[in-house]
């Protein structure tokens, strides 16, 4: 896919590197020449322009890309300027990124594909990390659910899967689990790689990853009983 990126501060130019290294091709665009110098030898194309003006914004492949996504977020006046031409322009595909709520709002006025809260979604992460003592990765469903990835807490290590009613006890859907084993590449080299298991017998242990479905005020209650 083609993807045109408005804003090449941190955020931005983190997220045109992992596209590219996905192998798309990724079109770059900041005002400020450290940024562009940053990035240049490593997406496809970058431009050193001021897209706050209609002018400059026009000379964009604007109808060209798959998908564009306005990153700015520091400059919140810069954010909603930019987004109300791309909506002026008949852009179909654009995802902006919002710093807090207030912006989220204003920006869900122009009816966009999609608004992104990294710097609320990385809190909310912190948040459950701290509260399981392990990594977690989330996805949120709606509101108030959310898909929870994270390492079994170690209260649970030795209880077979089969005996852990996580609905019942938790209020917490389980969808699956996986175990790192041992995985030998195409060069022969053993690493680490994590396998499913589906074995309602199995033993839990340490290491392994679930992944559950449920409410915030059921992941707080999870967090909260498994550390007393």
């Amino acid at each position: 896919m083609r993807y045109l990126i408005l804003g090449l501060g941190i955020y931005g130019s983190n997220l045109a590197r992992d596209l590219t290294d996905m192998g798309h091709e990724v079109i770059g665009v900041d005002n400020n020449q450290a940024n562009v110098d940053a990035i240049k030898d490593y997406i496809s194309t970058v431009y050193q322009l001021d897209v706050t003006e209609e002018t400059a914004l026009t000379l964009l492949p604007l109808n060209n890309v798959d998908l564009v996504i306005v990153t700015i977020g520091e400059n919140f006046g810069a954010s909603v300027k930019v987004v109300a031409m791309l909506k002026k322009l008949r852009v179909k595909h654009i995802y902006a990124r919002a710093i807090d709520t207030l912006h989220e709002s204003i920006l869900q006025g122009f009816d966009i594909e999609r608004i992104l809260t990294p710097e609320q979604r990385a809190a909310r992460d912190l948040t459950y990390e701290m509260g399981l003592g392990t990594t977690v990765q989330s996805l949120q469903i709606d509101e108030e659910h959310y898909v929870l990835k994270f390492a079994v807490p170690k209260q649970l290590v030795g209880i077979k899967y089969r005996d852990i009613d996580f609905q019942r006890s938790y209020h917490l859907k389980l969808i699956s689990v996986a175990r790192l084993v041992p995985v030998k590449n195409v060069l022969g080299i053993s690493k680490p790689a994590l396998n499913v298991i589906d074995d309602a017998d199995a033993m839990v242990k340490d290491g392994d990853v679930i992944v559950c479905l449920g409410s915030r005020k059921a992941y707080f209650a999870f967090f909260k009983q498994i550390n007393n």
